[in-house]
């Protein structure tokens, strides 16, 4: 029988691809969503200290195995910024778009990357796992593709020659931030899943 697992996100954009990843690579595990009277502020100064917050916060207060993510987008030329501010960065994902380009306005150097933590918490509130993934790519002076959230229509990857909204889901999983997460996520899962026999 499956072993519950609570999402500690209420962002319909993870949802799916955790959903996609834990149905596909780690069926002994089975995703719950995040009751919705729960929240969690992100009070961390990195996002393996956020991804660590949140999941322990969910295991602790439901006694059940809890996963969380913290993820966001560092612009070299903005001192890093969003970063862990990104999902606050502005009110919506249109309004956060449009403050970045803004701020990006007029200034040559794009680099940015996406980085991904995810925090795995069993229910006694022990860290598990603890997982990283960065992926590489420069901001677009304006949006291309339908595709994916937040960031993605201007999240432009060059040995792709995409942004991650003119990706498949494949394609953004298999050179993404939250993609090289879940596949160390993946990795530490099988030794887990071993150990709990």
């Amino acid at each position: 029988m499956a072993r519950p697992l609570i999402l500690a996100s209420s962002n319909s954009g993870k949802w799916r691809e955790f959903s996609t990843f834990f149905q596909l690579h780690a069926p002994a595990w089975e995703l719950r969503p995040l009751p919705a009277e729960l929240t969690v502020e992100e009070s961390g100064s990195t996002f393996a200290e956020n991804a660590l917050l949140k999941a322990k916060a969910v295991a602790e207060s439901l006694g059940e195995w809890a996963i969380a993510d913290d993820s966001g987008l560092a612009v070299a030329a903005l001192g890093g910024a969003p970063g862990i501010h990104s999902a606050r960065y502005a009110p919506d994902d249109a309004a956060r778009i449009q403050r970045l380009l803004r701020e990006m306005e007029g200034i040559p150097n794009r680099q940015a990357s996406f980085h991904c933590a995810i925090a795995l918490v069993d229910p006694q509130g022990q860290v598990r796992a603890l997982v990283e993934g960065i992926c590489h790519g420069e901001i677009l002076a304006q949006r291309r593709g339908k595709g994916g959230f937040g960031y993605d229509p201007l999240f432009w990857v060059p040995e792709v020659g995409l942004t991650f909204a003119e990706m498949s889901p494949a394609q953004k999983e298999a050179v993404g931030h939250r993609g090289q997460a879940l596949r160390a996520l993946k990795e530490q899962l099988l030794i887990l899943e071993r150990s709990l026999g």
